[in-house]
């Protein structure tokens, strides 16, 4: 902007004469702008000269010239809108503000919105929108830090308690001997309770972050917008205003916006108003939409006004923090054995406690010199409560052991690492629990399209009448041609670009709406834009699952005569035809011989897995009310959609067969087509009888419930389905105990991924919905997927056992050893600090090592778990038991006759106890690693972080046993000591061989 100035005698010169007449109305609002922004400068400058009080000579004109900022291609948008007007017309539904504004396309054009173009993909423009209205994200609550970790470790009870006996210890001990020397005891205690802590602290922060960047990733949706004339794909987070949204049934609005276009669309508004009742979404009475809200019915464009905290939703989602750490059903049950253990537990150390107090002041217990302890008024009170302090932290360290804490790290850590490995192999786990479950999954109910095929749709067949098309326009006859043009072109949710005459178009839609508009576009040589330039859509029924069809009703422009379309289902549409066109564009009528032709038409194409889709239309008579007509239709033609089978599909089907899980295929497609997919994945054999195994979804819905729950075992096919059928599966083969997985990808499968114990949602082809209500969504929709989540399924539910296992051997070990050395002897070998080391190796370092365990092929041989199968099985009762026997005999003759075998002190005899208790945890993990099979090291190569744990465990005992003498209460040991102990803890790997010989 500049000024300048002139004589009143100069001509004044407009510029507006200088500016194609073309761009006045669209540069209307900028000139508006920087005229209001002028003016400010100059009352500005006024109060200036006012407030100085200076007096500046009159200018007999001042005119101020505004440059055309186009000349730059660099240009920003001026954007001169109001966020805050736009936030509260679309938040409070104001239509008489927005009639203000001047309506809908008035706030399009001010927004610098084509459209039909939608807003430029250029960079600068984006980030200049961002700058100027914000962007579609909102702040979340801050993470939880690893100081509130550590917090929640110290609030455990036992810790607490172990402290202060560690802190009186620390206190007595540096009264009685020193600092130099008294602090041992209470001090390594301390270190101890600290370095379990850390340890636990550090593993849940990183288990916290490792959940919370998944949630992150679930978050970001895909969404569809118009840039550049053309759709295309951006992330929900990368939506800006001025967007025009394309939206679809399913769909999450990502953002606050204005109906610009569309036909029947109808959203659901309870997340943010509590309503149930869908609303309707036109231009007229209600063109406001809400971000968060959801697509259930119809389709349209939106224009985006408000993204990220400018909206409700992101207000409300700012204030909320997804719940992260979710306790999985399997959690709750180990949390239960973990309390019943901690009780007996804790009775055993209450049982100890009252005896060594007991044995104490009645003088039955000695020191190192063989001198008693205790003597009445003589011992100074500084020793008696040292003594006793010392006698709590026995006991109180024996529940510490005795709780198995480590049992919900490991089911954390086995799904947080399942979860980062189930994200690699394209399967985002929503909620935890899925994680287990699906180990015990006995029915698979799985989608045709997309799932099992590749959902890449093509036209390979296509008839006019009764006659097969070869795909050259010109011998078809031109009122043909035209109907089809319409019924294409119209009747459509897809949509073509071509950016210039020289390039392939390109082509947007669902992968059936593609393969007709290619086929229509490439074979047919059809420009589907002519025929809306002499027609308008007056009416749109869309695509419905359980009619399987679409409709559409046009009228000419000219003489306002009106037409049905209608595309579906080739039989179902067959049904609706009196007469149909053939080649020539002679119309002839159906007879019931006719009719039976046709059909036949239909199931050789199904019997070649082809998806069959027929064009029906009807003029409506200028007398008759416009409707779309459902009857006395004419059909036009039938096109066959070839979706071949994905590779490796035969091969999954089989590996689940094989695992005993059944496998359901629910498909929307004829029987014949249902059929000859299902023998070609492997689902069905062709020598089979197929007359209780395939059954069309009308027929399963009318049996009786007594009929559905005996028949439903030997189904394993059921065509022409409704999501009301999937569900009616669902619920019946849960009702015979069947532990249930159900793929879904569409809005009206939400309710069966709800019902289902494990819902799979399509991350490509699914809707918002689907993925709302599902439990684990497949990235890349694929069956093989599927069965990689019951790999991963199976293998958390296996890992858990195994560490089970491990621990609870560990437990039975260290209480019956304690219990019965206290009870007969007045004393523990295993003093506080090393039954936390000990508790260290099993809790953290035993639950790292056993629950990464990757999946193997065995898993996919046994049978599946189911509802009953306890989490402690037989066999490993038989595992755990021979094992705990075997530690508590060899430690108690260590104890009662280590002495005496060795010729060593009381200090070296502990100290082997130790020694030896510690290396048969390390060589039992390596029996846990295999519940059944007798070679434990089968596929130890592949696991490097249990070699690794293993090797640090051994180095830090070494230390432990031979440098931190005075801190873990050892004596070093000679190697011949040393190999004592190793050769005694190896004997449980034969032990552990022979002992599966034994049925379970």
């Amino acid at each position: 902007m500049s000024l300048r100035y002139r004589n009143s005698s100069e001509p004044a010169v407009s510029d507006a004469e200088d500016i194609p007449m073309a761009k006045l109305q669209q540069r209307r609002w900028r000139s508006v702008f920087a005229t209001i922004y002028s003016a400010r400068i100059f009352v500005s400058l006024y109060k200036k000269v006012i407030n100085k009080k200076q007096i500046l000579r009159s200018l007999s004109y001042i005119a101020v010239e505004v440059h055309d900022s186009d000349s730059s291609g660099d240009r920003l948008l001026s954007l001169c809108v109001d966020q805050k007007t736009l936030t509260e017309v679309v938040r409070e539904k104001n239509l008489e503000t927005l009639s203000n504004l001047g309506g809908v396309r008035q706030i399009a054009a001010s927004l610098e919105t084509d459209e039909k173009d939608g807003i430029s993909s250029n960079k600068a423009d984006l980030a200049h929108r961002i700058d100027l209205f914000g962007a579609n994200r909102y702040p979340k609550p801050p993470n939880k830090s690893f100081f509130s970790f550590v917090f929640e470790a110290f609030k455990d009870t036992t810790i607490i308690i172990l402290l202060v006996c560690a802190v009186l210890s620390l206190g007595f001990g540096i009264k009685q001997h020193g600092i130099a020397d008294g602090w041992y005891d209470g001090g390594s205690i301390i270190i101890a309770v600290f370095l379990v802590v850390a340890v636990s602290a550090v593993s849940n922060f990183k288990q916290n972050r490792q959940f919370e960047k998944l949630s992150n990733e679930s978050s970001d949706i895909k969404v569809e917008v118009v840039r550049d004339g053309h759709r295309q794909f951006i992330s929900v987070f990368e939506v800006v205003v001025g967007e025009i949204v394309c939206l679809k049934i399913g769909d999450q609005i990502p953002a606050d916006g204005l109906f610009l276009d569309g036909q029947s669309l109808k959203v659901d508004e309870s997340s943010m108003t509590g309503e149930s009742d869908h609303v309707e979404i036109n231009g007229s009475n209600n063109p406001f939409v809400l971000s968060g809200t959801k697509v259930t019915n119809g389709f349209g464009f939106v224009l985006v006004t408000s993204v990220g905290m400018n909206t409700a939703w992101g207000e409300m989602m700012s204030s909320i923090n997804r719940e992260l750490d979710e306790e999985t059903p399997l959690q709750a049950c180990l949390n239960k054995l973990t309390s019943a253990i901690g009780k007996i537990g804790l009775a055993v150390a209450v049982l100890v406690l009252a005896v060594l107090l007991i044995r104490y002041f009645t003088g039955n217990t000695k020191d190192d010199k063989g001198n008693k302890e205790y003597i009445r008024g003589k011992t100074k009170f500084d020793s008696v409560m040292n003594s006793v302090v010392e006698i709590f932290s026995a006991a109180i360290t024996i529940v510490v052991v005795a709780i198995p804490e480590g049992l919900p790290l490991a089911v954390t850590l086995t799904l947080a690492y399942s979860m980062k490995q189930m994200m690699a192999d394209h399967a985002m786990v929503r909620k935890l629990s899925a994680c287990e479950t699906m180990g015990s999954a006995t029915t698979i109910c799985t989608d045709k399209t997309g799932t099992l095929t590749l959902n890449e749709m093509k036209v390979t067949e296509s008839w006019l009448g009764k006659e097969l098309m070869d795909g050259v326009s010109s011998v078809i006859a031109p009122i043909v041609h035209e109907l089809l043009q319409q019924a294409v072109a119209f009747n459509t949710t897809g949509t073509v670009y071509m950016p210039n005459s020289q390039s392939l178009p390109e082509i947007s839609g669902s992968p059936t709406e593609k393969a007709i508009l290619s086929w229509a576009v490439s074979d047919l040589r059809m420009n589907l834009d002519d025929p809306k330039q002499d027609y308008e859509l007056i009416q749109v029924e869309t695509f419905n699952s359980d009619k399987k069809r679409s409709g559409v009703l046009i009228r000419r422009k000219s003489d306002s005569a009106t037409q049905v379309h209608w595309k579906g289902a080739a039989e179902m549409i067959l049904a609706m035809c009196s007469q149909y066109n053939d080649r020539s564009g002679t119309i002839k009528a159906i007879n019931d011989e006719e009719r039976i032709e046709l059909g036949k038409i239909i199931e050789n194409m199904a019997a070649k897995s082809l998806r069959c889709i027929a064009f029906a239309h009807k003029n409506i008579p200028e007398d008759d009310e416009p409707v779309l007509e459902e009857t006395g239709l004419t059909l036009l033609g039938l096109v066959g959609l070839k979706d071949p089978c994905r590779p490796g599909v035969k091969i999954a089907v089989e590996a689940c067969i094989n695992a005993g899980v059944n496998i359901k295929m629910i498909t929307g497609d004829n029987v014949f087509t249902a059929k000859a997919i299902a023998v070609e994945c492997g689902i069905l054999q062709p020598d089979e009888d197929l007359n209780e195994a395939v059954i069309e979804g009308v027929q399963f819905r009318n049996y009786s419930p007594e009929e559905r729950i005996a028949r439903i075992n030997k189904i394993r096919v059921m065509a022409r389905s409704s999501p009301f059928d999937k569900l009616l599966m669902v619920q019946c083969l849960k009702q015979n105990g069947h532990v249930v997985a159900v793929t879904g990808d569409g809005s009206n499968d939400a309710p069966a991924l709800k019902e289902a114990d494990i819902g799979l949602s399509m991350g490509i082809q699914g809707t918002e919905v689907a993925k709302e209500s599902s439990d684990i969504v497949i990235l890349d929709d694929n069956f093989t997927s599927v069965v990689t989540v019951l790999r991963w399924g199976r293998c958390v539910f296996n890992n858990i056992q195994k560490f089970i296992q491990f621990q609870l051997t560990v437990n039975i070990a260290a209480l019956v050893i304690n219990f019965i050395a206290a009870i007969s002897s007045g004393e523990v070998p295993l003093t506080a600090v090393q039954l936390l080391w000990v508790n260290l190796i099993m809790d953290t370092f035993g639950a790292l090592a056993l629950a990464t365990e990757r999946p193997t092929n065995d898993l996919m041989t046994m049978p599946p778990v189911g509802r009953s199968k306890p989490l402690i099985s037989n066999i490993m009762w038989r595992n755990l038991i021979a094992q705990a026997l075997y530690q508590v005999a060899v430690l108690l003759t260590l104890q009662f006759r280590g002495k005496a075998i060795f010729g060593v002190d009381e200090k070296v005899k502990n100290t082997l106890i130790f020694n030896t208790f510690v290396f048969c945890q390390v060589f039992n993990e390596f029996n846990a690693r295999k519940l059944e099979k007798k070679n434990i090291f089968q596929g130890l190569h592949k696991n490097r972080l249990f070699l690794g744990i293993i090797a640090i465990t051994i180095i830090l005992q070494v230390v432990m046993v031979e440098f931190l003498k005075r801190f873990a209460d050892t004596q070093r040991l000679n190697w011949g000591q040393w190999g004592t102990c190793i050769g005694i803890a190896a004997l449980s790997w034969p032990l552990g061989w022979l002992v599966k010989f034994i049925p379970a």
